[in-house]
């Protein structure tokens, strides 16, 4: 997929972005809610990996066996690396989908996810992966897949053909076949500016789509790794659900429902007109193309599932009693905000603080343990399921896994996450570490990624991890301050990262702990 007819083919490697929805403990809650069981998962797989920064964590903060593909040779040699820094072994390999998937060695699944792949791929290559899920997917497994739908890109669709065909025009016209980086961020970072000359220029399209231009302009403050593979990848398919539905369903798949927990509660994302409507729409597919419609949806997270094993009303409930979670920042750090389709919305508070609190207290814990802990403030387990479900999907509570599972993977996650710390001193691509307990990857910003550095090079204080801090950000860090033997002078600290850090220690190095997240 080189040459000039072909967008930017893989000169630019992509963002290092971690993906929830990829962890299989995530569907568990969706499955539990639907009345299915979930299915003990041994072996999966992550088709599309892109820099490997999920199926590393992922590989890392379970004992799951994961497999993954990637066409790109960068993107694999990085993933690569992580793992032979975490001494994990996920099973990594360099293909397109058309080797890989018709592989006889690869056991079979019971999860297979695809984040960003879908839309940007052939539809040969889409053909390929539905045979291999129907083929490879256990019963009662879980698919994940992640696509631009339709109608939230229909206006921008003419808008991103303009801009690929200029990009495709200036290679041309350069005459140049295989572009290296600079090169195609230049043609892209051009087409960008032919796209908002054309906006200014008051068309009659963006008259009647107002939205456009603004998202024209919104392109040149993007990331410009995500911009290439967004905008100017030589597939890219705006498909509908029903589309997705129809692909799908011959594989032996079920829609399950969304990965984005917050577009759960309806209340919050349709207008009681558009609730009385979805109501009255008994079939799952239709109905769930008239909610894109009604919530202008450009982009759908979904989980399918393949024949699941269903649940009766006293093993659905029991589960989802036994299901584990816990608080992963203070208690006084969680926002009752959240962002809906239809705008921001206020969570009551006397709903969530008294299921917060019990969170704080408790750490670990499960949703009975929280209906419990609730009870006297009349607050039921299924507004305890929602209201943490919604948490969930807002980034405060994490599913937990086992404790079994998280003595077997707190090894490897230490070494991983040593090894993110360990590059931040030179670079802040990296903003994820891995929890043992949740499985999952934490957001963790760069300067805390040093801070937990300095510790880890037996430094104490967090007057000391200031310091630390500020030489690798200034980039005048000394020998002895790159091999942590030495004590940090305070001359130079940054008041402001010593505050910084005095919060860290005192409010979240207690949770990281929590979390099997630790500096020492």
């Amino acid at each position: 997929m080189s040459g000039p007819d072909h967008g930017y083919s893989n000169e630019i490697a992509y963002t290092y972005g971690y993906c929830d929805e990829l962890n299989p403990l995530r569907a568990k809650l969706a499955l539990l809610n639907a009345g299915f069981d979930y299915p003990v998962i041994r072996n999966a797989c992550e088709l599309g990996f892109g820099q490997g920064v999920s199926v590393n964590i992922h590989a890392a903060g379970s004992p799951v066996q994961w497999y993954g593909v990637d066409a790109d040779q960068r993107h694999t040699g990085f993933a690569r690396q992580l793992a032979d820094d975490a001494q994990t072994h996920p099973q990594l390999s360099s293909q397109r989908f058309s080797e890989f998937c018709r592989r006889d060695d690869l056991p079979d699944f019971e999860f297979i996810g695809l984040h960003g792949v879908w839309s940007w791929i052939s539809d040969d290559d889409r053909a390929t992966v539905t045979e291999f899920v129907a083929r490879k997917l256990r019963t009662g497994g879980v698919l994940y897949v992640s696509y631009n739908t339709q109608p939230g890109w229909a206006a921008m669709m003419p808008v991103r053909e303009l801009m690929h065909g200029h990009f495709i025009a200036s290679a041309r016209h350069d005459g140049e076949r295989e572009p290296d980086e600079q090169q195609a961020a230049e043609r892209i970072h051009a087409a960008i500016g032919f796209a908002q000359k054309v906006m200014a220029a008051q068309p009659g399209y963006a008259m009647v789509n107002p939205s456009v231009s603004e998202r024209v302009k919104r392109l040149s403050e993007e990331n410009p790794r995500y911009v290439a593979h967004e905008y100017f990848a030589h597939n890219w398919h705006p498909t509908s659900f029903l589309q997705v539905a129809q692909t799908l369903e011959p594989a032996g798949l079920s829609y399950l429902g969304s990965a984005d927990y917050r577009d759960h509660i309806d209340r919050f994302n349709l207008h009681p007109a558009q609730r009385e409507l979805l109501a009255g729409i008994d079939d799952v597919k239709l109905r769930e193309a008239a909610r894109d419609l009604c919530m202008n949806r450009s982009f759908r997270r979904d989980y399918w599932v393949k024949q699941p094993v269903v649940l009766d009303a006293h093993e659905r409930r029991a589960a989802l009693r036994a299901h584990r979670v816990m608080l992963a920042i203070p208690e006084d750090a969680v926002s009752l905000k959240v962002r809906a389709a239809l705008g921001e919305v206020t969570l009551p508070e006397e709903l969530y603080r008294p299921i917060l609190r019990v969170m704080s207290r408790d750490g670990v814990t499960t949703l009975g343990d929280i209906e419990r802990g609730v009870k006297s403030a009349g607050i039921t387990l299924d507004q305890v399921v929602e209201a943490v479900t919604l948490l969930i999907g807002m980034g405060p509570v994490l599913n937990v896994q086992d404790d079994q599972q998280t003595q077997q993977a707190h090894s490897a996650a230490v070494r991983l996450n040593t090894a993110i710390c360990e590059r931040a001193y030179d670079s802040n691509a990296l903003q994820f570490l891995v929890s043992p307990v949740s499985g999952s990857g934490v957001s963790i910003p760069h300067v805390a990624q040093l801070f937990l550095l300095a510790a880890k090079r037996g430094l104490s204080r967090p007057q000391q991890w200031a310091e630390f801090a500020r030489a690798a950000l200034s980039g005048r860090a000394g020998a002895s301050e790159r091999v942590g033997h030495a004590y940090v002078p305070l001359a130079f600290a940054d008041p402001d990262l010593v505050d910084k850090a005095i919060r860290f220690a005192d409010v979240y190095l207690p949770v990281l702990r929590m979390l099997g997240i630790d500096a020492g």
